[in-house]
């Protein structure tokens, strides 16, 4: 049953969630175009302002460092009005983040297989450094694990799933182009 707050509204902001390599940042950049919105990659963002990756923030303070940023990063872009957000894959591990992402924009899980993400993990031209390890684990086994302990997270916070395995940014851009003019989640 479509919920009325899936309608694209100019003031809200599309906030993109989903585990590494599913498509956040690319889609994001495309939706915002495409919208004539302002993009935002939080992990992005918070990287320029440390002036360090991702890894060397970890390996130099912890993830709770790291996550405490990406907290305070999330209020402050979560008030504009009218972006296209893209999220950390671990923003829902924090309910207070999910909670306001929420209550500025609508949430949008992109989905993919674990062997999908594994693949485009391995293809991924930035540095490596750029996406630390969160488990230590063998990539799939990792990217397996890590999907199965946050899925019911990101689905509790999704208002609208697109799955982006086998489909380029123009075609999950559509899809949800599509789920937002119908106002239907979708399939």
């Amino acid at each position: 049953m479509p919920e009325k707050s899936l309608r694209l509204d100019p003031k809200r902001n599309l906030v993109l969630i989903g585990y590494r390599a599913t498509g956040k940042t690319a889609a994001g950049a495309r939706l915002a175009q495409v919208l004539g919105r302002r993009f935002v990659d939080l992990d992005q963002v918070l990287v320029q302002e440390a002036g360090q990756s991702i890894a060397e923030i970890v390996a130099q303070r912890g993830w709770e460092e790291f996550r405490r940023r990406e907290k305070e990063l999330v209020a402050r872009f979560c008030h504009p009005e009218g972006l296209v957000l893209a999220t950390g894959g671990g923003v829902v591990l924090d309910d207070e983040n999910v909670q306001a992402l929420r209550q500025s924009g609508l949430i949008i899980w992109l989905t993919a297989d674990a062997a999908t993400i594994q693949a485009r993990l391995a293809q991924d031209k930035s540095p490596k450094d750029s996406r630390p390890s969160l488990t230590g684990a063998d990539p799939l086994a990792e990217v397996t694990e890590v999907l199965q302990s946050r899925q019911r997270l990101y689905l509790a916070a999704a208002q609208i799933i697109v799955d982006t395995a086998d489909r380029s940014v123009t075609q999950v851009v559509e899809e949800i182009l599509a789920t937002l003019q119908t106002g239907c989640d979708a399939p």
